[in-house]
């Protein structure tokens, strides 16, 4: 049986909240796992979600908040106009995280450094944020990759002919109509940042593509729900863009 490619939404440190949406996608030994970036920051337990993804044999993206910290502690160093930019961003609540745990957070920022910005699986393009359409892959930089979120959001048409880029980095009830929990798709994208750490969600999101289906915990209340994308999923506009099918693998039945 082919294996199964599992996409992850921002976690922002809700370590409890991601155990229990990869107890409910229960991904197999062969299964593959990406995580979109931004696993750290305003939840509780950054240092425990980088120690996890770090120590397993699933994959990682850069994120936006990851450049923050990053940028915020140099070679050892602190750079101040960095630092209160990271703090204001959530990473108050990463600092306290390896104060709780005892955790040193070197070897996670090396870890960090060696995170790629995008990966390509054929079909599908993982990114954190987007890519500017102006550009070609091999320009985007990774601030426009791990930022970028209006002029990608506004493209009139996809920027791959052959593959559904998805994204987290944006909250999904940020767009118009959009309730919380629920993916918004555009021309060609297809966002699942639902925004666990916020307290008008909750909802943290695991997307898998070769049963198009949608796991989500809620790490406010514990509720978990697995939905077909189809009914969880809404148009950027009152336009309905079709999400084609034959960009993701094809369903199967569950063995």
């Amino acid at each position: 049986m082919e294996h199964r490619r599992i996409v992850i939404g921002d976690v922002h440190g809700h370590f409890d909240g991601l155990m229990t949406l990869l107890e409910a996608l229960a991904p197999g030994w062969d299964d593959r796992v990406y995580f979109l970036g931004d696993l750290i920051d305003r939840g509780p337990k950054s240092a425990q979600v980088v120690e996890f993804v770090k120590q397993s044999r699933y994959q990682a993206l850069l994120g936006n908040h990851e450049q923050l910290m990053l940028n915020a502690l140099v070679d050892g160093l602190t750079d101040m106009r960095s630092w209160q930019a990271w703090l204001c961003s959530g990473g108050d609540a990463t600092i306290e995280s390896y104060r709780n745990t005892g955790m040193m957070p070197y070897q996670h920022l090396e870890w960090m450094r060696s995170l790629p910005t995008h990966i390509d699986l054929g079909d599908i393009w993982l990114v954190h944020a987007g890519v500017d359409p102006t550009l070609p892959v091999d320009q985007q930089s990774s601030e426009q990759l791990c930022w970028i979120r209006k002029d990608f959001h506004n493209i009139s048409q996809p920027y791959f002919r052959d593959k559904l880029i998805i994204t987290g980095h944006t909250i999904t009830f940020t767009f118009e109509g959009v309730r919380p929990g629920e993916l918004v798709r555009g021309q060609g994208w297809l966002d699942i940042d639902t925004g666990a750490y916020h307290p008008k969600s909750g909802w943290l999101t695991g997307f898998d593509l070769n049963y198009r289906r949608v796991y989500q915990v809620n790490v406010f209340n514990h509720q978990v729900r697995i939905l077909p994308l189809d009914e969880l999923v809404r148009p950027l506009n009152s336009s309905e863009i079709p999400l084609q099918k034959s960009v993701l693998s094809p369903v199967v039945s569950p063995s």
